[in-house]
């Protein structure tokens, strides 16, 4: 078969379109969105009539691929470390519910927070949630666990969880593929019961869950993913996570690691390699690119005296992503510190984009809470989120998808009124609608902008869920019709959407302000394939 020069994100969609995948479904957020992307543009994705859709958000990603999967399909959902906490309540109960179809979910983390609010591990949720981890070194081995993790979960009847970072999901190199596998056939549940969770039900199956556990760490054992590597110097054992092994291996391109090293690749750790390093080295150093969730264990289970270094230990930074720096310094490598590279650019703080209706709808509001004074607008996640910084400093939260509408109830509720959200619409239908039932039903005294720009501009322009939908599900929540109302945010309106807003702000009640235009991203990308197709046409 063919070596394409692939992105981790698009190893693994690749490596799902080969391994007879049916669907992928997924919200985007970086550095997981270039999986669905590469399949949605996929000339045999199309030719095999694999589906492969946005959803409104990751919990209901994770519960429409459960649902491919119980039909007998294999099936994938992508999304990032905190898109996981989103999906967490259908995750953690497909583990017990077990998987029909082959089911494999994809969490890209995103240590040193680059574009995310934290650096969470998500190999804590497939711990926590008793169902295999698998963990890539590179392209390659992404591209071929694809095709091990759909098998292991229809070999155990169980989901399994491919866990990635944003270095390997951003990063490219050569993949060879291999043959394309026929999509499953329709197959339904033998038990169809299986995915009834009533207590009786899933008592039995968590059972049979932690009866899978002995026989999952046995797997690990053997697929080859996991591998000791012998060495001369016994006095540092090694146990590498994942890409943490390349960040190991620059340290020694003109040189052999001398040290015995462990290559951990597929969870549950077989207990049996990791006590064969311990036993043979005088101390062990765990190289995780995330939390210290192995050290952790190894400290719980390998008590026995000898030294476990790591990020607990202050070995490794407790935070942030590994370098082959860090790393060759925590192993004792002395690294030449090579000449100071000028300063060619000087650093810029993200801005909002020239033209971008965010800054307008932003301006007009600072315009019109001036009399209220500031420190009263809670904000959620997307472009707009930028608006915090200098020129506009204009909002005052950004805690999570939907937290924005929730926000200004508590605060309206200790008598910070009026209260204002900002929330995009592709975040509203992502997490938002609840909350602002919420504040109908309470009656809340807040203020919602729903900022429209018809896409979900922060990952690139994906479709959004909310278009053309905002108005009439804002009045299908109850919020009353003479409280809704919709602004052209354009400095030319500037005035007459200041006045529109102090009008709201000062209502005792829910009001909905939406400014609405398209993104300027899009819009442009629009005019220039109209511009080229009419090229074409002469």
């Amino acid at each position: 078969m063919q070596k394409l020069l692939l992105l981790g994100d698009e190893a693994i969609a690749q490596g799902a379109i080969d391994a007879g995948m049916s669907g992928i479904y997924a919200y985007p957020g970086t550095p997981s969105t270039e999986i669905m992307e590469y399949v949605q543009s996929s000339k045999d994705a199309k030719e095999n009539g694999i589906r492969a859709l946005w959803s409104a958000n990751e919990k209901t990603a994770m519960e429409s691929a459960l649902g491919m999967s119980y039909a007998g399909k294999r099936a994938m959902v992508c999304m990032k470390h905190v898109g996981l906490n989103v999906a967490a309540d259908a995750f953690v109960n497909a583990a017990i519910t077990g998987a029909n179809g082959g089911l494999v979910v994809v969490a890209a983390d995103d240590p040193s927070m680059h574009s995310s609010q934290n650096e969470q591990d998500s190999r804590f949720y497939g711990k926590f949630s008793l169902v295999p981890i698998l963990e890539p070194a590179n392209q390659q081995q992404a591209y071929d666990m694809v095709h091990y993790a759909f098998q292991l979960s229809e070999d155990f009847r169980i989901p399994v969880l491919l866990r990635i970072t944003t270095r390997l999901a951003h990063s490219r190199t050569g993949v060879q593929r291999a043959a394309m596998r026929k999509q499953n056939e329709l197959k339904l549940p033998d038990n169809l019961r299986q995915f009834v969770l009533l207590p009786s039900i899933a008592r039995k199956q968590y059972r049979e869950l932690l009866g899978k556990q002995e026989q999952l760490e046995a797997a690990s054992a053997k697929s080859g993913f996991n591998r000791l590597i012998d060495g001369k110097n016994k006095k540092t054992g090694i146990i590498a996570c994942g890409l943490a092994y390349n960040y190991l291996m620059e340290n020694f391109t003109d040189q052999k690691l001398e040290a015995p090293l462990l290559c951990i690749g597929q969870y549950p750790v077989p207990l049996d390699m990791v006590n064969k390093l311990y036993e043979s080295c005088e101390e062990i150093l765990v190289l995780e690119d995330g939390y210290p969730m192995l050290e952790e264990l190894l400290k719980g289970m390998l008590n026995k005296g000898k030294k476990i270094k790591g990020r607990l230990d202050g070995t490794l930074p407790r935070d942030g992503e590994l370098t082959p720096g860090i790393v060759g310094t925590a192993f004792g490598q002395k690294i030449e510190k090579g000449k100071q590279t000028p300063e060619l650019v000087k650093n810029r703080p993200p801005k909002l984009c020239d033209g971008c209706s965010h800054n307008d709808a932003f301006l007009a509001l600072n315009d019109a809470i001036l009399e209220y004074g500031r420190g009263r607008v809670f904000s959620d996640i997307g472009c707009y989120t930028l608006s915090a910084l200098e020129p506009l400093e204009a909002i005052n939260s950004c805690v999570d998808m939907g937290a924005s509408i929730t926000m200004a109830i508590g605060a309206a509720d200790a008598g910070l009124v009026p209260a204002v959200a900002a929330i995009g619409d592709s975040t509203f239908t992502h997490s938002g609608i609840t909350g602002l039932l919420d504040a109908v039903n309470n009656n809340s005294p807040i203020t919602v902008l729903i900022l429209d720009n018809s896409t979900t501009g922060m990952t690139g322009g994906q479709a959004s869920s909310a278009y053309g939908k905002i108005d009439s599900i804002v009045r299908g929540l109850g919020v009353p019709e003479e409280h809704i109302k919709v602004l052209k945010p354009l400095r030319k309106y500037h005035d007459e959407n200041v006045a529109i807003m102090r009008e709201e702000l000062a209502y005792q009640g829910v009001s909905v302000i939406i400014p609405r235009r398209e993104c300027i991203q899009t819009l442009s990308r629009k005019l220039r394939q109209k511009a080229k197709v009419k090229a074409l046409d002469v």
